[in-house]
């Protein structure tokens, strides 16, 4: 099976590589070689897909069983692919998110067939826009299309709502015992997972023929509160957290991302049926619980130094609105 991955090394991408090697994959990474992630056994194609005929050049002599494109986010994204692509690969997969599910949710039980909408974040507005334009090329020419729609997963960032991702700034504040924010009560359910767990239902989707046509999400089945999730990071820092709880319309007012993040996301009750992906891919199980992957995620930043950034406008946003909160309290 000889598989294309626009990106291919990143977040969950580079668990994914790595995962399909180890199945037998003929797995080429297309990308600018900028990121210093190695992916045993897989081939590098260097070029830039933002430029297409650059790309066009590059993959001229390739046919695909399936492409997948880890970096589109934009409509225009999937034009240039859909000009790239068309007669070959028999399979492309674009990776939208989870994030496209009707906010707020009219059911907190979250399947594929859920309406895609979301007033809130002009993110998941592209990657609904992508969904569109992909599903009428299906439809009206065949563009042999699969989507997949990654919920909170990670491995080389910490999925904390607020203050985290790709730097050690949280964990550093939590050290320090600064406070942190929790949006609304921290009751809200929530579902996070490692990309090695994603790894094994999306590599069962590729050159799946059966696949052709539908959406997939690739969940964990463990659901746990905001509280549960921040006290399990905490933890596994070492570290008390200090929380203060804020509602997330609150938080929405200071920043657009925020309001996205929160209001378009994270701020909701969220419960996935991931039986779709079990159905076509049996042997999907997610296996790491997040109070152990959460561990593997902080021995991987503290393993070197350089990774333990840290971001003062992270740190400024998170004091400004804790001020202002605190002011405001009776």
């Amino acid at each position: 099976m000889k598989v294309l991955f626009i990106g291919g090394t990143g977040n969950i991408s580079s668990s994914v590589s790595r995962f399909a090697v180890s199945r037998g994959v003929d797995l080429y990474l297309f990308n600018r070689g900028r990121r210093k992630v190695e992916i045993a056994g897989a081939k590098s194609i260097i070029g830039d897909i933002n430029n297409e005929a650059d790309a066009a050049k590059a993959l001229a002599d390739y046919q695909w069983d399936a492409v997948v494109n880890w970096i589109g986010f934009k409509p225009a994204d999937v034009e240039r692919d859909i000009a790239l692509f068309a007669g070959k690969t028999r399979q492309y997969i674009f990776i939208s998110s989870a994030s496209v599910y009707q906010k707020p949710p009219s059911h907190p039980v979250i399947t594929e067939s859920t309406p895609l909408c979301n007033p809130f974040w002009d993110y998941s507005q592209n990657k609904i826009a992508c969904e569109e334009r992909l599903n009428q090329e299906y439809q009206q020419r065949g563009f042999p299309i699969t989507i997949v729609r990654p919920a909170h997963t990670y491995d080389t960032v910490i999925p904390l709502a607020i203050g985290g991702w790709n730097d050690y700034s949280i964990i550093d504040r939590m050290k320090r015992g600064d406070k942190v924010i929790v949006p609304g009560d921290g009751t809200s359910l929530w579902t996070v997972m490692h990309s090695e767990d994603f790894a094994k239902g999306f590599v069962g989707l590729l050159a799946n023929q059966q696949a052709i046509g539908h959406a997939f999400h690739i969940t964990s089945d463990e659901i746990l509160t905001w509280n549960q999730i921040y006290q399990t990071v905490a933890e596994a820092s070492g570290a008390t957290v200090n929380i203060v709880r804020i509602p997330s319309d609150f938080i929405a007012r200071f920043d657009d991302f925020h309001r996205g993040n929160l209001l378009g996301d994270k701020a909701h009750s969220i419960i996935f049926d991931n039986s779709k992906i079990k159905h076509f891919v049996p042997d999907f199980v997610a296996t790491i619980p997040f109070n152990v992957g959460i561990h593997r995620t902080l021995q991987w930043f503290e393993s070197e130094p350089g990774r333990m950034k840290i971001n003062p406008a992270s740190n400024e946003f998170l004091d400004r609105v804790i001020t202002a909160y605190e002011k405001a309290l009776p």
